[in-house]
């Protein structure tokens, strides 16, 4: 959705720089240069854009619904860690890019939801995507929002990236995680607690072109991944009057369940022992999370998570 979005917007960019306005694509261009590093400092929320009846829609469809476990103290700043990514990272653009829901779960928390700087670049997309409360994934963009003294700041990153999009298909429980250790690091430089969410039903959305480990369209996807920043997951599911074939997702119900806070006390150059073992931490409460979960959720019972 949000790649058709993008589209939309830079070929109506070409529109009028091939056009009769091409003055105006020139203002826009000086202010992009001017406005350059919003996306690293807080963004540019706006309730309304926020609010929009059509998020209500959209988070009816599936349905989506967030569900909360413990409190979080808005005296603190919190780095979420979402589990998985999924094709279209649908529980975290409607639990954490739209109101009310995380609003009336979690007075006084402002979610900001990192996303590849990537996608900031492309003209008027930028502007939708930061009033949605999205931001930039980079570390400057993770420090400004943890950076908050009066704390009530939420980080909320999809750890798996779009690496881990590749292994979303439905019944899929493999996270590509082991390797990442950066938000941990982020989250003892600045004393933020750790929450893991994990959504279920997330790769229920799409069925994807069958890509093991070690096929040629792996290597192909790996490969494009690298060079490009995104992934390219082969995917489809249904259409708008039949169910058989189309990229609209199938409506299967979406459960975003966010953990209980791990406190973080501030360390400010941690040593590699300390970043593993508050990572390990993180596995540990993240298995728990969903262990405790998954019956509610139609998991069988013998499935578990895997961390590669």
């Amino acid at each position: 959705f949000l790649s058709l979005v993008a589209e939309f917007c830079c070929g109506f960019f070409v529109i009028l720089i091939l056009g009769n306005f091409w003055f105006l694509a020139v203002l826009y261009l000086l202010w992009l240069y001017l406005d350059w590093r919003t996306p690293c400092a807080g963004g540019r929320r706006s309730h309304w854009v926020r609010s929009w009846t059509v998020w209500k829609y959209f988070r009816e469809y599936f349905p989506i619904h967030l569900i909360k476990t413990s409190e979080l103290n808005p005296n603190h700043n919190y780095l979420l860690g979402f589990h998985p990514h999924g094709v279209l990272v649908a529980g975290a653009f409607g639990n954490f890019c739209t109101d009310p829901p995380f609003k009336n779960l979690f007075p006084g928390l402002t979610p900001y939801l990192h996303i590849m700087p990537i996608w900031f670049g492309c003209p008027f997309f930028r502007e939708y995507i930061m009033s949605a409360g999205m931001v930039s994934a980079s570390k400057e963009s993770v420090s400004h929002v943890l950076s908050n003294k009066g704390g009530g700041h939420a980080s909320v990153i999809v750890i798996g990236g779009a690496e881990e999009s590749l292994n979303a298909h439905p019944g899929s429980l493999t996270l590509n995680i082991l390797k990442r250790k950066g938000f941990i690091k982020m989250a003892l430089k600045h004393g933020a607690h750790l929450v893991p969410v994990f959504s279920f039903g997330e790769n229920e959305l799409f069925k994807q072109v069958a890509n093991p480990k070690g096929s040629w369209l792996r290597n192909v996807q790996e490969k494009l991944q690298k060079i490009m920043g995104f992934a390219l997951p082969l995917f489809h599911a249904r259409g708008v009057f039949q169910y058989s074939f189309g990229l609209i997702p199938y409506r299967q119900p979406i459960h975003t369940v966010v953990g209980s806070p791990i406190p973080v006390k501030q360390n400010l150059n941690p040593t590699t022992e300390e970043i593993d073992q508050l990572h390990a931490l993180y596995l540990q409460k993240l298995k728990k999370l969903f262990e405790e979960h998954k019956g509610n959720y139609g998991i069988p019972a013998h499935k578990s998570l895997i961390f590669e």
